[in-house]
């Protein structure tokens, strides 16, 4: 399967249900970055609060973004046991999102 192999890189766009608080949504954020050092897969995770001042997020607030090796590895991260437990959690704050794998590509100008 070549278009498995290869870096992909792994975008989740969230938009928070309006009850929970920013300090929760920092624990979230921590609690995402920690799987990093439980799946072995997943090399890393950036994420971030929109700061864009055009207002064209459609409610989106926040991204996660993780890079993984391969699809493979973005397929084990989905089933790993920590993963699903963090996503329980998480989901049950979320009122929407949106999720988004990529192989990047460098455009040579």
């Amino acid at each position: 399967m070549e278009e498995a192999k290869g870096v992909v890189k792994h975008v989740v766009l969230v938009k928070f249900k309006e009850e929970t608080t920013s300090d929760r949504i920092d624990e979230l954020m921590k609690g995402c970055a920690n799987l990093v050092t439980l799946i072995e897969p997943m090399k890393s995770c950036h994420w971030g609060k929109d700061v864009s001042i055009k207002n064209l997020h459609q409610g989106f607030t926040h991204i996660f973004e993780s890079t993984f090796e391969s699809m493979e590895g973005v397929a084990e991260y989905g089933t790993h046991p920590a993963h699903v437990e963090f996503a329980k959690l998480f989901l049950s704050h979320v009122d929407k999102f949106l999720i988004f794998d990529y192989k990047p590509t460098t455009l040579r100008c």
